[in-house]
């Protein structure tokens, strides 16, 4: 088995395309997550340049040491953990799911991501949730209330408080305005 980490895979068409340039080398993927491709086989010579040359082509970069794949690895979580349909447990620690889902203390997690990226986890997963909230904000099918409570938010004004941090207006604000200025 051969495990293939990818940077930049950040949502469902990505894993399509991803699947796709592996099967159009002949390579059948068992998996295909966010930031990682497990194959039943090992790849030969041939079928790595094919298949890097291709994703490098679509924007995708292959990781080859092991900072960048846990990196890539804890990225691909906290998209995945924020793009359930649920709302979001908040009865259960982040900390706690994302060191069990990577297999590693979050300490050492903490710390390798702070190194690599400049920032920390927490910082990361607000900016992603802030994401996630415009995006919503702009489907316009929920209200403020109901995406904090979609994204683990204690209450609106948390919401509004992180919101107005990253983006520079409330989430009143840039639904109002809408979000082709931000």
């Amino acid at each position: 088995m051969t495990k293939v980490y990818i940077k930049n895979m950040v949502c469902d068409r990505c894993k399509y395309v991803v699947r796709q340039v592996f099967e159009q080398a002949n390579v059948f993927p068992q998996t295909v997550e966010l930031g990682l491709v497990e194959t039943p086989n090992d790849l030969n010579t041939q079928e790595q340049q094919i298949i890097f040359s291709k994703l490098e082509a679509f924007g995708f970069e292959i990781l080859a040491n092991k900072q960048e794949q846990t990196v890539s690895q804890i990225k691909g979580y906290i998209t995945e953990y924020l793009q359930s349909e649920e709302p979001i447990d908040t009865t259960l620690k982040f900390s706690v799911l994302l060191a069990d889902s990577i297999g590693k203390d979050y300490k050492v997690l903490s710390q390798l991501f702070s190194e690599s990226e400049h920032q920390t986890i927490e910082q990361y997963l607000i900016e992603q949730k802030i994401q996630k909230a415009s995006e919503l904000l702009s489907y316009n099918q929920l209200n403020i209330s109901e995406i904090a409570n979609q994204l683990g938010y204690s209450s609106v004004q948390h919401l509004s408080n992180q919101f107005k941090k990253v983006k520079g207006v409330t989430p009143s604000e840039f639904r109002r305005v809408g979000n082709t200025i931000f």
